[in-house]
């Protein structure tokens, strides 16, 4: 009966600025847009819906409650890295190895936390 995610959303101040960052650093394409509404695709056809903001950002990090990262695969992890720092991410710590993954988090341009990772085996 349930079949999977379809997408996520992510509210913000400025989603056209958001969704551009999505697609310029993390090669995202937008896929659907209406009404300032931006649904963003990844490679692996993965969505995110960014959706415009009402109200004040509250505090979080990274052991809240709610949703805390998004985690984007990529199968050259080392290159990836390089890419963002060319392109002034700052990230959070240098990159480090949990279980045979590779992992580094940054933000996004709204303070979103992200990481990237490189398994060393699939979970499914």
């Amino acid at each position: 009966m349930f079949t999977g995610m379809e997408h996520f959303a992510i509210a913000s101040p400025n989603p056209k600025r958001l969704a551009d960052w999505y697609v310029s650093h993390l090669e995202f394409k937008v896929s659907f847009e209406y009404a300032g509404n931006y649904f963003i695709e990844a490679r692996n056809r993965g969505l995110i819906e960014i959706i415009p903001a009402e109200g004040e950002r509250a505090e979080s990090g990274l052991r809240t409650p709610g949703m805390r990262h998004v985690a984007i695969m990529v199968d050259d992890f080392d290159a990836a890295y390089r890419q963002l720092q060319a392109q002034g991410v700052k990230f959070e710590g240098e990159p480090y190895t949990a279980g045979g993954n590779r992992l580094v988090f940054f933000s996004d341009a709204d303070g979103n936390w992200v990481h990237l990772i490189k398994r060393d085996k699939p979970l499914a």
